[in-house]
């Protein structure tokens, strides 16, 4: 990847139009990029990340962080271009981010959505081709052309050195952390997340397994347990009936021997079971002899006692039919002279007929004649119908008056009703003019609410735009005055250490001078005769050197210097949180300014009660329209109905007079039909009534004639037929008839006596009765208490039986569905063994794994070793040959794993520390050597895409110049590589060492960059 040219307009920092020149900017392969604090030395790299990925680094993509200049123009709208090569293509890419911008018909703002744009630069015509405008499509093109994430960009391209200083001085827990991010690493973890998840199911199985099988056991224990009925039906135990029960073995669920235990346990129970059965079986056996035997003789006893009850109750019947036998003979001779009478009753049913109708035709005659008028009471059939035909052709010409009046009643109807629909009609014209009147009033106010809201909206984005970096400033002030008194503190610690550290160094000093000046002492101490000198070599000592007062040994001068160590060590130490708390301190400061925290309460809280009312204002804005356009569509509403109504009154007047014209003539027509009648049903209710008198007395003066004849018919009839019959008169011929109850009840008695008696008689000669009766009484009593003994008997044994046999088939079934259980367990559990062993390998918790490291931690390591490689070739070159970055996989002591140390080789001592025993000059290039060499590991595993111009940010103010000229020195080897580096730094020494530069510069109507090449003088 190679920049071409940068385009800055309101972005940031920068007010206006701002370009960079990076063709001219990397032609001369390290470049500078200075300015003072806060300037916008950043914000250009930002800018660079930004048309990439659409989104800044960091921290400072944090919502509420707004990325449009505060000094630009209102007109001016927020831009970025980056004009580059990647992947062998000329690309173009310009975003702009979503911003507030002027409306265009009314006051106020409104908010302009993010846009992006993708250009291809074609080499044969010379033009540039747009891709794309799709933010999702530009994103997917540039990452899969620079083959790294927003994250890895960051870390590899704009290289901050304070994240590489702390992960010198991190954990592996932070390094992991940070590698896990540029690496990818999440599919090793996703691997031990499933392991993970693979072995909690197994182990779930395995413990669901024991458990069903645990559960069968305790079923089988429960089913064991109980105690049979012995044959004699009473529940004993061992040894009289049921066979002693083994009990459950103490073994639990886990256990290595649970299972053969259960299945063990489980034949014994199950053997004892089968005993016990094969027992109850007997004994029903011969429960049941004796009880058959008990009841053939109960039904014996039982047959002789019926026979002798049926003796006796057969001689009382005997008794009881011939005292019934005189009453016999009466119903007989009643039922006789009833079949003669039957002859003569269809005649006489006929007389009761023709008499009752003459009797109804009579009353219905005299009820007919009160109702004729005086003259006619007397009548006759024939002229009664002729004044009823007369009356009915009068009251035929009635049918058209009737319709008359029924069109009179509906005009009237429909005259009321059109009364009501005026009156409803004058109502909907009062009220439409009502409103009508106030609507250009009511108008304008819903288009002031509108407004109104709209102007809040517009402000409550303004607002919003101010609160999110009031409140970053209020919370970076609170930081400030904490880490100022933070800061003293520990400058007062600092101060403490270094006067602790000079006085230990000063006695170590002392005491090794002291020890130097007696060390010919030291030594004379060591010598023995007849043994060389280790100076001289002379194995004779003539003149050894006495010790002095004050003589200090090697002990006491190695504790000193173990205790001057210790003190540098807790002086280093409180160096870096000095500095550390120092570095926090000033960025707060930067990022609070100089305002006070109450100041800037205070302007939170009024924008943050400006901005919730300007919300509540604003969020009125649907109804408000909402109701604009309802009082708009009421208006039309209202116009039309008034136009309506009074299209109606027009049409209603004329069919009011058209309605009475003809109401009038139906009147004078009706008028004539009624005569003395209020109305013409009422006339013609009173010739219907009329005609009706005259034919109910026409047809009650032929039914009596009619019935007279027939009853005269019917006496005579019945008076031969009584006679044939035997009978004097009718009269006793219907005394002797009986009703069809009164006849069967005699039948049925008679055939009743008829049966009994020939029943009576036939028992009377059976020969097993008579012969019963011969024996003594039967001991029915007796022999069924001896027969329900042996019933009770055969209950208790079939029920001892039945329960061996269920208990005997519940084990057998319990025993095959625990054995099932165990084959089915021992799968699942080898499966657990396994699957237990990988994630525990996996994880770093298994015995298996000696050094702890998790599968993730593994991985991450091997690329800890390549970066640590990459950077050794730099980090030697920049200390000239002292140090070397390694990689560690030792344990760290306690629980914690291993895997991501890293430590430095000091060459001229020869051994290795940690990295964060490094001085902070030590740190810079040791972070430097350390980023680049992440570079170059991560562009390879990216898919090795060339990365030609990379930035190194801040960090060379801690280097001294002969160091200074190292760093500089392998920066600038990588122009070997054809690359170029931008170093970000308000380091003065750097102009000089530097010619090409970008500087920023900044004042109170915002930054602007100034490029070119300063002359070292």
């Amino acid at each position: 990847m190679r920049l071409h040219r940068l385009t800055i307009t309101a972005f940031g920092p920068f007010a206006t139009t701002e370009e960079v020149d990076f063709d001219a900017l990397c032609a001369a392969g390290l470049f500078l990029l200075h300015g003072p604090t806060g300037a916008g030395k950043t914000s250009v790299l930002d800018a660079v990340c930004y048309a990439l990925y659409g989104a800044v680094p960091g921290a400072r993509q944090s919502p509420g962080v707004t990325l449009r200049s505060d000094h630009a123009p209102v007109g001016t709208p927020t831009e970025i271009g980056l004009d580059l090569t990647v992947g062998g293509r000329r690309l173009e890419i310009v975003r702009r981010p979503a911003q507030l911008r002027p409306k265009k018909r009314t006051k106020g703002f409104t908010t302009e959505k993010a846009q992006s744009w993708l250009r291809e630069y074609d080499a044969e015509s010379g033009t540039w081709r747009a891709l794309s405008r799709s933010h999702q499509e530009i994103g997917e093109e540039i990452g899969v052309l620079l083959g790294m994430s927003r994250d890895q960009f960051c870390q590899v391209v704009l290289l901050p050195q304070g994240d590489f200083a702390r992960f010198l001085r991190a954990d592996a827990e932070a390094r992991g952390k940070l590698l896990g991010k540029l690496f990818d690493t999440r599919r090793f973890a996703a691997v031990e997340e499933r392991l993970a998840e693979l072995r909690r199911a197994a182990e779930h199985r395995v413990r669901a397994g024991d458990d069903r099988l645990l559960a069968v056991a305790q079923r089988l224990a429960q089913e064991a347990g109980d105690r049979t009925a012995s044959p004699s039906g009473n529940r004993t135990a061992s040894p009289s009936g049921d066979p002693a029960t083994p009990p459950l073995p103490e073994l639990r669920p886990g256990d290595a021997g649970f299972a053969p235990a259960v299945l063990e346990w489980a034949a014994v129970v199950r053997t004892g079971a089968h005993e016990w059965s094969d027992i109850t079986e007997s004994a029903l056996s011969g429960a049941e002899s004796r009880a058959l035997a008990a009841g053939r003789a109960l039904d014996a006893e039982r047959e002789l006692a019926a026979l002798q009850e049926r003796f006796v109750q057969t001689r009382r019947r005997a008794e009881a039919l011939e005292e019934q036998r005189s009453e016999h003979e009466r119903a007989r001779a009643r039922l006789e002279r009833s079949h003669k009478a039957e002859l003569v009753a269809p005649a006489l049913s006929l007389r009761a007929d023709a008499e009752q109708a003459h009797r109804a035709a009579t009353a219905e005659y005299e009820h007919a004649r009160a109702l004729l008028p005086a003259g006619l009471m007397d009548a006759g059939a024939e002229q009664l119908a002729a004044l009823e035909g007369k009356v009915r052709q009068e009251l035929g010409a009635l049918d058209a008056a009737r319709r008359a009046e029924h069109r009179d009643t509906e005009i009237t109807a429909e005259r009321a009703g059109l009364d009501r629909q005026a009156r409803a009609d004058d109502e909907v014209l009062q009220e439409a003019a009502d409103w009508l009147a106030g609507w250009e009033h009511r108008r304008g106010v819903l288009q002031d609410r509108v407004e109104a809201a709209q102007e809040a909206a517009t402000h409550a984005e303004q607002l919003a735009g101010q609160l999110d970096p009031a409140r970053l400033r209020l919370e970076a002030a609170r930081r400030r005055d904490t880490l100022e008194t933070a800061a003293s503190e520990a400058g007062r610690l600092l101060n403490s250490a270094r006067e602790q550290a000079n006085t230990a160094h000063e006695h170590w000093l002392d005491l090794r001078g002291r020890r130097l000046a007696g060390m010919a002492a030291e030594l004379a101490a060591r010598l023995v005769d007849g043994e060389p000198c280790a100076v001289c070599g002379s194995a004779a000592h003539p003149g050894p050197a006495p010790a002095t007062d004050g003589q200090v040994d090697p002990a006491a001068e190695d504790a000193a210097l173990a205790a001057y160590r210790r003190a540098d060590q807790a002086r280093g130490r409180a160096e870096r949180e000095h500095t550390a708390i120092r570095e926090r301190h000033t960025a707060a400061r930067a990022a609070a300014g100089e305002s006070s925290v109450a100041e800037l309460a205070t302007l939170t809280e009024r924008l943050d009660r400006e901005h919730t009312e300007a919300r509540r204002v604003a969020a009125g804005t649907h109804a408000a329209r909402e109701a604009l356009g309802r009082a708009e569509r009421e208006y039309e509403g209202r116009l039309t109905t008034q136009r309506e109504a009074e299209r109606r009154v027009a049409a209603r007047t004329s069919r009011r007079d058209a309605l009475e014209r003809e109401q009038n003539a139906l009147r004078a027509e009706l008028n004539h039909a009624r005569g003395a009648a209020d109305s013409v049903a009422e006339r013609a209710a009173q010739l219907a009534d009329r005609a009706g008198r005259f034919a109910g007395a026409a047809e009650a003066v032929r039914a009596v004639e009619t019935t007279a004849l027939r009853l005269k018919e019917a006496d005579g009839r019945v008076a031969g037929a009584a006679f044939r019959a035997g009978f004097d008169t009718p009269e006793a011929a219907a005394d002797a008839l009986l009703t069809d109850t009164d006849r069967r009840t005699l039948q049925h008695r008679l055939d009743d006596w008829r049966a009994e008696a020939a029943a009576v008689a036939d028992r009377l000669a059976e020969p097993e009765t008579r012969a019963a009766a011969d024996h003594p009484p039967a001991r029915t009593e007796a022999v069924a208490a001896a027969h329900n003994a042996a019933e009770r008997a055969l209950r208790d044994a079939s029920s001892a039986a039945t329960t061996a046999r269920d208990r005997r088939a519940e084990l057998g079934r319990l025993s095959r569905l625990a054995e099932a259980e165990v084959r089915a367990l021992g799968p699942v559990r080898e499966e657990y063994d396994r699957v237990a062993r990988l994630a525990g390998l996996t994880a770093g918790t298994s015995t298996d794994n000696e050094r702890r490291m998790r599968l993730e931690s593994y991985v991450l390591a091997a690329r800890l070793e390549q970066v640590a490689a990459a950077a050794t070739v730099r980090l030697q070159r920049m200390s000239s040959g002292r140090y070397a970055l390694v990689h560690s996989d030792a344990r760290t002591g306690g629980q914690r794993r291993s895997g991501l140390g890293l430590q430095v080789i000091d060459a001229w001592t020869g051994s290795a520390r940690d990295t964060s025993t490094l001085s902070g000059g030590e740190t810079f290039f040791a972070s430097l050597a350390l980023a680049l060499g992440l570079a170059d590991v991560v562009t390879d595993e990216a898919g090795g895409a060339r990365l030609d111009t990379l930035f190194i940010d801040e960090g060379f103010g801690s280097l001294d110049d002969q160091t200074l000229d190292e760093v500089l020195d392998v920066l600038d080897s990588l122009r070997e590589r054809d690359r170029s580096v931008g170093i970000v730094s308000h380091v003065a020494d750097l102009r000089r060492r530097v010619p090409t530069q970008l500087e920023i510069v900044k004042d109170r109507h915002g930054s602007a960059i100034r490029q070119g090449t300063q002359v070292s003088p």
